[in-house]
């Protein structure tokens, strides 16, 4: 029985990147994770540990930072440039997979109105990206966001299930349903109006989750991927991952009280979570599972 390297991959994870561009009154703030991952003709370094065809990792690192001086623009953009240059540069490396997670900053408010350059971390949610340019397959985009936390009041139920032995919890006509999305998206192309589309697409998953009466937390799911999909032209699939951030009706009658479905425990874990991915049936095949 013979013993050969599998599939593997190296890089730079966790770049840390803050551009300011400074405008004669108003400043831009971009924060940036960026982590970079080559694969190609790597078997002699792992077999003989051979680093002719091995850029190092401390050279991925300053690239991202030399790319940065000339702007950053939409993560995509900066995605795109990273990925095609590595394939480009280096002989060896056939695939570039550039992952990329930005950071929203609000402008403070001053007494006169926004501040032109005095920033708050808004920790709404984190805008994604990842990019993966291939010499012989192509280029490939997904957009994203993750930690955008939604919830209903009302209009969501959960009945019918199936019951076992094990099973304690009741059924309910009337729950809150609270998550966090985690979503991302692929594009026919490698061109576009990034902010437009990643703005287009937020809209849509937040509408789907408000207008959606839930009987479960998967057709919710379907029904946001579906509206973004319907949506917009330039995306081909859709993937959500959707922990199930349960509220739980707090039993007030040892204290003499009633509870008509107005005061819960927010639990912390275990959580349900439900993941599914909605595209369109003619999708091209995508170079990284979503």
């Amino acid at each position: 029985m013979a013993i050969v390297l599998g599939d593997n991959r190296y890089g730079k994870a966790g770049v840390r990147l803050v551009r300011v561009d400074r405008g004669e009154a108003w400043h831009r703030i971009t924060d940036l994770t960026v982590d970079v991952a080559l694969s190609g003709e790597l078997t002699a370094v792992h077999l003989s540990g051979d680093n002719a065809h091995v850029l190092p990792t401390d050279t991925q690192k300053n690239t991202v930072y030399a790319f940065a001086a000339d702007g950053v623009g939409e993560v995509e953009e900066f995605g795109l440039r990273l990925a095609r240059h590595f394939v480009a540069t280096q002989p060896a490396i056939g695939r570039a997979v550039v992952t990329l997670a930005e950071y929203e900053w609000d402008r403070i408010e001053g007494a006169d109105g926004p501040a032109p350059h005095s920033f708050s971390r808004s920790g709404r949610y984190t805008r994604t990206a990842r990019v993966v340019h291939d010499a012989a397959a192509g280029t490939e985009v997904v957009s994203g966001l993750r930690g955008l936390t939604v919830l209903n009041t009302t209009d969501s139920e959960f009945v019918g299930y199936a019951v076992d032995r094990y099973t304690t919890l009741p059924e309910t006509k009337d729950r809150i349903l609270a998550t966090d999305i985690d979503a991302r998206w692929r594009h026919r192309g490698t061109d576009g109006d990034w902010a437009a589309s990643f703005a287009a697409v937020r809209r849509a998953l937040l509408a789907a989750f408000a207008g959606t009466y839930s009987r479960s937390l998967q057709q919710t799911l379907y029904a946001m991927g579906r509206q973004v999909l319907a949506e917009r032209d330039e995306l081909v699939e859709v993937r959500l991952s959707l922990p199930n951030r349960h509220h739980y009706l707090v039993d007030l009658a040892p204290f003499g009280r009633d509870n008509p479905n107005a005061v819960f425990l927010a639990g912390d874990r275990p959580y349900g979570l439900v993941e599914g991915t909605v595209r369109r049936d003619d999708a091209p095949a995508a170079l990284v599972e979503l």
